[in-house]
């Protein structure tokens, strides 16, 4: 099981913004590879550390995290999955930065100074799913057309900044001289040039390809909900890294079954003589078809609970219950028999309302709905 994000940074959940970014600049001079060269554990640590404040400095991850757990984000890679050195220099580069006064090496040549591996544009779809795929989890295949790297593509090292990634650029001030740097607007830092492409790629030597690509959606998934496939987006230029696939969560209705959190209800209609006879009913579940008893003389706004005929937990809890809503269907039109057997049931004392303290009321009715 993966380690909470909070306990990784060693703050609480009511953390703010500032002590969240306090913590983890702390786990990061405290296990960043400069100072702990050749120590594996260290280096797991910081990856540990930088994913967790990839979410929690997130408002939205935050939200989805604080709600689903690491679930929110199955899928794997930045922001829920494992990261690597280039993600975590490229994205977190200003905090290392002011963290070792701006001049730490970068591990590898990634970092907030020198030479940087772009990262290529996230894609957005959408994939639509029906309310059995949400209640037990579904490998979705879906069409992508997305920027990849076109055959023949050859780079040079960029003549702006040769290489480096930055432009130093030195100001007389009345301080006295001053050298400021900022990363290189040919090259966009990574230090590279197109030298030869082909016809078909793009001013960045890319062109676009259509892949099919898999999706592990987890059962208990809802809508709205934002899954990322980690380097299924747009590939950069060069040695870049690949950017993500989101992917937006949007449910189908069904036709019988109304989801509520991880409850589903179903109302079930039954005739007056099926109510007073008793009978048993086939109804819709998400497992398939389920039979249910119904006694004699069972009242209409009954609710019938089926434990664990519900949704999945996202968070792994079990499942939610099927909630059976029983209403007894009065007709609207009866013939001359039918009529003259009621109106002498009329005065039965049989047929008058006698509710026992068993009969719930209305209210606590919805009040277990939701125990």
């Amino acid at each position: 099981m993966k380690q909470d994000y909070y306990e990784i940074l060693g703050i609480d959940k009511n953390a703010s913004a500032a002590e969240i970014k306090k913590a983890y600049r702390k786990k990061a001079i405290e296990h960043h590879p400069d100072k702990n060269p050749g120590d594996s554990k260290s280096e797991e640590l910081f990856k540990k550390a930088a994913e967790a404040y990839e979410v929690l400095s997130d408002p939205d991850k935050k939200a989805r995290y604080d709600q689903f757990g690491h679930a929110a984000f199955e899928g794997g890679g930045f922001g829920g999955g494992s990261m690597n050195m280039e993600d975590i220099f490229s994205q977190f580069g200003d905090i290392f930065g002011s963290a070792f006064g701006g001049g730490f090496s970068g591990f590898g040549g990634f970092g907030g100074g020198g030479q940087r591996r772009v990262k290529g544009s996230n894609l957005r779809i959408r994939v639509q799913l029906t309310l059995e795929e949400v209640a037990h989890g579904v490998e979705k295949k879906v069409k992508v057309k997305r920027k990849v790297q076109a055959d023949g593509v050859t780079y040079k090292t960029c003549s702006t900044c040769n290489g480096q990634g930055q432009v130093t650029k030195i100001t007389n001030t009345i301080l006295g001289r001053m050298q400021t740097a900022a990363t290189c607007s040919s090259c966009g830092g990574s230090g590279q040039m197109i030298d030869k492409r082909p016809s078909d790629a793009d001013g960045q030597g890319l062109k676009v390809a259509e892949e099919t690509v898999a999706i592990k959606i987890p059962a208990g998934v809802e809508e709205g909900m934002q899954l990322k496939v980690s380097g299924k987006g747009n590939e950069a230029p060069g040695n870049g890294v690949s950017g993500d696939l989101l992917v937006a969560i949007e449910t189908l209705e069904h036709p019988t079954l109304k989801r509520e959190g991880d409850n589903l209800h179903y109302d079930l209609y039954i005739s007056i003589s099926e109510a007073v006879l008793g009978t048993s009913k086939e109804i819709d579940a998400v497992t398939g078809k389920v039979r249910i008893k119904l006694e004699s003389g069972i009242q209409s706004g009954k609710i019938l609970r089926l434990r664990g005929k519900g949704i999945s937990s996202i968070n792994g809890y079990g499942s939610g219950d099927l909630l059976v809503h029983v209403n007894v269907w009065t007709p609207k039109e009866l013939n001359k028999e039918q009529r003259e057997f009621f109106e002498k049931m009329h005065n039965n004392e049989n047929f008058e309302p006698k509710p026992e303290k068993s009969d719930k009321s209305f209210f606590e009715k919805v009040k277990d709905m939701f125990s």
